[in-house]
């Protein structure tokens, strides 16, 4: 007798990778080659295209493969792909994953930050992945979409058969086996996903140690809601509405001011506070005097000597220790450098970083604050990342001109998670408010304006200073300078 056959896994045809408008976003061709998007109402022009190239320009309406861009699609392809390089760079494309050019997505990808690209790394048969312990598939409206904080793209699902091959690699797998389950997604998803670090390889056999497996050091030290609340807290890494815009405004009114007060009887403490014999302390005279100020006296900058004495004042460090901890398998020795402000666990895992734009006696740059030294160290960071940084601030505080000095907090976050789970991140900000309050007590007591800034990029940072956003980032600013006077 024959031995029956081995039946043969039936392979689809690849799926395609494309580019489209996101939104309503529409691409719109003129006879002079001129290239327009009209996104929500507001045309923005693209420069002018050859008259073969503005004709498949039109076809990123509805999805041009990624595959027809750059020299393999001779003078036309490269300048499409310089085309698409731009609309990218806007925050107006969309990539999507289908077979063929049918209406059918499998998946659509939304870049979060402006400059992802999709990229399609190797990985064989005998490759086993697993998804990262930092991924997470939710509902958004009608939409089921998988993110990552680490992921410089959010994965619309389209296919719920997609969704559950995904769900499938909470334990390692490798593709070979992918490939024999239905709803298989393709090697092409597989590769995007690991490129964004939703996927990641492993060996299979080790079903072990797949949280240090998984990166570099410094991400064992995070917790997935820690992590996840730093990149979507913070600008630079999603793409999701952010700052005062009231957009519960229409559903609910604002809650008053002051609570209601509890019912009951009530012991008035004003007669004790107020009597005249009782003079303010000076402290709580700073309390007081203690305000937000957003412009700045162009003709008479903060000086070198005052930036000095604030940061001595503030962040300086006053003292070091250290001290042996038993963790049961031999002594750690932690050191320690206190300063003026309080910090978890004595920890002050909070680093300084100074963008100068006017100070006398100091020049235009960026810099490190050594609190150890009592000194800046200049940082070789671009004049477009620094202007970039400077323009956010006065954004953000609602002005025009830039602050004379921005005072960036950045935290070593393994400071405090090495130590300290489900709460570090939560203690990180605590010690930011902490030192905030310090900042706007001693320009207070010195005479000096600051304002408190709650935005801050953290991409932004990570390109100025070449560290990833996940070892040391930015969680609140600081400007400050000579405050100008007001106005009659």
């Amino acid at each position: 007798m024959r031995a029956p056959a081995k039946k043969r896994v039936r392979r689809g045809a690849p799926a395609t990778l494309s580019a489209r408008l996101g939104g309503n976003g529409r691409l719109e061709p003129r006879a002079d080659g001129k290239i327009t998007a009209t996104v929500e109402g507001y045309a923005l022009g693209l420069g002018t295209l050859s008259p073969a190239a503005a004709r498949r320009a039109a076809e990123l309406n509805a999805g041009l493969p990624l595959s027809s861009l750059g020299s393999g699609g001779g003078e036309v392809g490269r300048e499409l792909e310089q085309l698409v390089h731009r609309l990218a760079r806007h925050g107006l494309l969309e990539y999507r994953l289908g077979c063929g050019r049918s209406d059918h997505d499998l998946v659509v990808i939304e870049p979060q930050t402006p400059d992802y690209w999709p990229r399609q790394p190797s990985l064989g048969d005998a490759d086993a992945v697993v998804l990262s312990r930092f991924a997470y598939l939710r509902r958004r409206g009608h939409d089921t979409v998988l993110e990552s904080p680490r992921s410089a793209a959010l994965f619309r699902i389209c296919d719920p058969k997609i969704a559950s091959v995904i769900a499938s690699l909470s334990t390692p797998q490798r593709v070979r086996a992918l490939r024999r389950q239905g709803g298989f997604p393709g090697i092409e998803l597989l590769t995007l996903l690991l490129d964004c670090h939703i996927l990641f390889k492993v060996d299979a056999a080790d079903d072990q140690g797949l949280r240090p497996t998984e990166g570099d050091g410094h991400l064992v030290l995070w917790d997935f809601h820690d992590l996840l609340f730093h990149a979507r807290s913070t600008a630079g890494r999603h793409a999701n509405p952010l700052g005062g815009l009231y957009r519960n405004a229409g559903a609910l009114a604002p809650l008053p001011a002051v609570r209601p007060a509890w019912p009951g009887k009530k012991i008035d403490l004003r007669e004790l506070s107020d009597a005249p014999s009782q003079a303010a302390s000076p402290v709580a005279t700073l309390l007081r005097e203690r305000h937000s100020t957003r412009s700045f006296d162009e003709a008479r900058p903060i000086t070198l000597a005052e930036l000095s004495r604030f940061l001595a004042g503030t962040a300086r460090v006053v003292s070091t220790s250290s001290s042996e901890v038993d963790l049961g398998d031999g002594n750690t020795v932690v050191t320690y450098a206190a300063r003026p402000y309080p910090s978890a666990g004595a920890a002050y895992e909070l680093e300084l970083y100074l963008a100068v734009d006017k100070c006398e006696g100091l020049a235009r740059g960026f810099y490190h604050y050594d609190a150890g030294e009592h000194a800046l160290s200049e940082i070789d960071a671009g004049p477009q990342e620094l202007q970039a940084l400077l323009t956010g601030a006065a954004d953000a505080m609602g002005v025009s001109a830039t602050p004379q000095v921005l005072i960036t907090i950045a935290a070593r976050f393994g400071r405090l998670s090495w130590k300290y789970s489900s709460i570090a991140y939560a203690l990180v900000l605590r010690d930011v408010g902490v030192l905030l309050q310090s900042f706007y007590l001693m320009a207070a007591g010195v005479g000096l304006g600051g304002c408190a800034i709650g935005i801050a990029n953290i991409e932004l940072f990570a390109k100025m200073t070449g560290i990833e956003f996940h070892v040391e980032g930015p969680l609140g600013q600081f400007a400050i300078g000579r405050g100008a006077a007001a106005g009659p």
